[in-house]
């Protein structure tokens, strides 16, 4: 998503919780599937998970009525919810509902399609946050390869497997691997994205913090500069 679309949907964001008050009142009418997992999305990419979930929740019991457990499109907004359970530190919930979307998306899709690449990504985010590095990098790896063959090396989805395999570095103290890839994921999301799209400030202060970690001062504080970020009030 581009930076100016999200920027306009944070702005909007009092007429989309009016509107959805509205269908709330409305949810068992008609077909909503598609609006219902739409909005979904613009909750869950504005950090309003629990909002999220229940649209999400409300898209998934109607596409499973209309399309079925195992179409792709059910699959879809299985991996959105896990991806939600994710976000919230719910990790056990985020494998359950991720390990549901990889079985159907390999057997519908097949093992090397981005939407199956994506759920492993997911997978292997929260391996990473769990302390479980040998399975994160196992599957990060695969991702990987797979997207940068399908998709490129500059494409987002594959900047987002280049971000996650540094943050694993990152956690396993391997800190030089991690300022490799870290790097790597700048470059190329400044690039993609444009530096003050989330994404590419995530790394940026991923970047940071590692510096700063490894006693690097010049270093963070050369990026600061360059990307204008602000001291956090902790520093």
């Amino acid at each position: 998503m581009r930076t100016v679309d999200w920027i306009f949907e944070q702005r909007v964001m009092p007429h989309i919780d009016a509107i959805t008050e509205h269908m709330s009142k409305y949810a068992g009418l008609g077909d909503m599937q598609v609006g219902s997992s739409n909005l979904g999305d613009v909750y869950s990419r504005h950090g309003r998970q629990n909002k999220a979930l229940e649209w999400y929740t409300r898209a998934l019991t109607g596409y499973e009525n209309a399309l079925g457990v195992d179409h792709p499109t059910t699959l879809s907004t299985v991996h959105q919810m896990a991806l939600v359970f994710n976000t919230q530190g719910q990790y056990e919930k985020a494998l359950e509902w991720y390990g549901r979307a990889l079985a159907g998306e390999e057997k519908a899709l097949g093992a090397d399609h981005p939407s199956t690449l994506s759920t492993v990504c997911g997978m292997a985010s929260v391996f990473g946050k769990q302390g479980q590095y040998d399975k994160a990098l196992e599957l990060y790896g695969r991702v990987l390869a797979g997207e940068e063959k399908a998709l490129g090396a500059d494409h987002p989805s594959t900047l987002t497997t280049v971000h996650g395999m540094a943050a694993v570095f990152d956690r396993q103290g391997q800190y030089d691997k991690a300022l490799e890839w870290y790097g790597r994921a700048l470059v190329g999301r400044e690039k993609a994205l444009g530096v003050n799209h989330p994404l590419t400030q995530n790394t940026i202060r991923s970047l940071i913090d590692l510096h700063e970690t490894t006693g690097q001062t010049e270093q963070a504080r050369n990026l600061r500069t360059r990307f204008r970020v602000p001291h956090s009030p902790s520093k």
